[in-house]
């Protein structure tokens, strides 16, 4: 099977357009949520959110993510190449969800047990994205040199852009980040009661579709441009970031203790991402395959009313 157009010359060289940095940009809006819930939450309920958005994240990615980019693969009637170079991506992206698949039964663990010293066993969490980071940053993971950046929208026709204003855009899009999540997490708090549901049942369901956005829309913009190694690596990377700085931001803070919906959560994440790495290890990622990952948030929303009736 191949590709044609730009995807055919994106897989020509030796090493497909994979990123080489961890997906920063488009995990940030659901660390912050989980970081202002349980660092600045007034109230058991809103630190709870935070809890819940540490859960929920990682199962979106794992299911809602990755089918987007078989939908739109889909849409687009673009097939996977059967090549060595795509079985070694798939290889790499293997690796990370292995990685993810240990940090994350740990983060489960931890959740049901109650003993002093969890807050401390954050710093491992952070260690652990560290070495990712480094693994990233200096691996053998391809640059990513063939992607055209977008000019900053402070300096439309610049080329290459100012340094003042890079970091001046910079500093203004973390401030509307840490302000909107500051609303939203207000806003569950809120709703929560109106509905008659929990806030970190809200949380679960809706603050990782809100905040998981970035990663599903640029699969989107990638699979259409034929970049789909960039697509699932950024889902990938972002799973990992998930998996790690919310959960010590929730062990900093917070008991961390999980009731059955969060253990569902948990549970659901846990096939999902197995299933994927097994796909990835073995090379049968397919179109099909991705696209039906939606499926186990569809089981999990199902399984959740039925736990919480009321």
């Amino acid at each position: 099977m191949a590709w044609n157009g730009s995807a055919a010359s994106s897989l020509s060289a030796s090493r497909p357009p994979v990123p080489s940095w961890p997906p920063y940009g488009t995990a940030l809006p659901e660390s912050v949520i989980t970081f202002i819930a349980v660092v600045f939450g007034a109230s058991p309920a809103q630190k709870s959110i935070g809890v819940g958005a540490a859960l929920g994240g990682p199962l979106v990615l794992a299911t809602i993510a990755y089918a987007v980019v078989g939908a739109t693969l889909l849409l687009c009637r673009r097939r996977l190449p059967n090549t060595e170079v795509v079985r070694d991506v798939f290889k790499r992206l293997s690796r990370d969800q292995g990685w993810f698949l240990i940090i994350f039964v740990v983060k489960l663990g931890l959740g049901l047990v109650v003993f002093a010293y969890k807050p401390w066993i954050g710093i491992l969490f952070l260690v652990a994205y560290g070495a990712y980071f480094r693994k990233e940053i200096y691996g053998e993971q391809g640059s990513g040199e063939d992607d055209e950046l977008e000019p900053l929208k402070l300096t439309p026709r610049r080329e290459t852009p100012a340094t003042g204003a890079a970091i001046a855009q910079t500093l203004t899009a973390l401030v509307v980040i840490f302000l909107a999540s500051h609303f939203f997490v207000n806003q569950l708090d809120v709703l929560g009661p109106l509905l008659g549901i929990q806030p970190q049942l809200l949380a679960l369901l809706l603050s990782p579709i809100a905040t998981e956005l970035p990663e599903t829309l640029n699969a989107v913009i990638w699979v259409r441009q034929g970049k789909y190694p960039l697509a699932l690596a950024n889902i990938s990377g972002s799973m990992m970031i998930q998996a790690t700085v919310p959960t010590a931001l929730g062990l900093f803070f917070t008991p961390w203790l999980f009731d059955r919906s969060l253990i569902l959560a948990a549970v659901v994440t846990l096939v999902a991402v197995a299933i994927m790495f097994f796909a990835f290890h073995r090379g049968i990622i397919s179109r099909l395959l991705l696209t039906s990952m939606a499926a186990f948030y569809g089981v999990f929303a199902v399984l959740l009313v039925v736990l919480h009736p009321g």
